[in-house]
């Protein structure tokens, strides 16, 4: 079994949370203290719940938790749409956490697939 931290998955949620991590610096103060908050955390969530269901014992017990990092990460990209909305990042920006995110999405949807299967 590989190590959570080879997991691909994982590997590419640290790479958001570090993208959106030295975003929040550049936000404006009054978007840092709403969004900029917000967003950190629900991208936070998205590794740290793929790792707390990686540590479970049963198929059902690790689903739920990447079904709540899954969560996560459509809450992200409501951030992500808001930051764009109110001109907070730039559309070129915009469509790299876009990609990002769409790619984590997959790959956590077939993390997902493949522990209903048995066979992480």
């Amino acid at each position: 079994m590989k190590s959570l931290f080879e997991l691909d998955v994982y590997v590419q949620a640290e790479e958001l949370l570090d993208i959106i991590w030295n975003l929040y610096d550049e936000l404006p103060s009054k978007a840092r203290f709403t969004i900029g908050d917000q967003i950190v955390r629900s991208v936070d969530s998205i590794s740290a719940n793929i790792a707390e269901g990686y540590g479970r014992y049963t198929p059902p017990d690790r689903r739920r938790f990447y079904m709540i990092a899954r969560g996560s990460l459509e809450e992200s990209k409501s951030w992500i749409r808001k930051l764009e909305r109110r001109n907070l990042i730039s559309l070129n920006t915009a469509r790299m956490l876009t990609d990002k995110t769409d790619n984590v999405g997959r790959l956590l949807n077939r993390f997902i697939k493949s522990t209903k299967l048995g066979s992480i």
